[in-house]
């Protein structure tokens, strides 16, 4: 059993995958699948009680809710590259929209373990058995086990 200090792995903010996450040996390429969630920009700063931990959301940022009522905060500015509005619903607008495709690499866990997100406040837990998440935007993040295998296929 490892007592010693929780990784921390900071999410760079910077496009492109982390070395750390592409060289690990546990290392996987998946794919989002699509599945349609709610979305509601906020109008102001505010907080995100996600699984994970309290997540700092700017004006503007996307506040998610997932099929399993999971909640998380997507930034505005990379929003449109991960979901599109689901008709009536109007790009940037409150609604339904479908998550796109997108290829991430992940790591399955084996430790207790920590994610800085790029906002350099929010910080993000993970428990063994979870996924590190490297979304290739610059940006980490922590998807249980159960959500992982609903929400991604592992291509490579």
């Amino acid at each position: 059993m490892n007592t010693g200090p929780s990784p921390v792995f900071t999410s760079s903010g910077q496009r492109g995958y982390s070395s750390l996450i592409s060289a690990h040996p546990r290392r996987v390429h998946a794919r989002k699948l699509e599945h349609e969630i709610d979305v509601r920009f906020t109008p102001v700063a505010c907080t995100v009680q996600t699984s994970e931990g309290l997540v700092h959301a700017a004006p503007g940022d996307a506040v998610i809710t997932g099929t399993a009522g999971e909640h998380w905060r997507v930034s505005r500015a990379r929003f449109p590259d991960k979901y599109r509005p689901v008709p009536p619903t109007v790009a940037g607008e409150s609604g339904r929209y479908l998550s796109l495709p997108n290829r991430i690499m992940a790591v399955p866990m084996t430790q207790a373990f920590e994610v800085l997100l790029a906002d350099g406040v929010s910080r993000l837990s993970g428990r063994a058995g979870e996924w590190l998440v490297d979304y290739g935007d610059g940006s980490l993040g922590i998807v249980s086990e159960d959500i992982f295998a609903t929400t991604y296929e592992i291509i490579a």
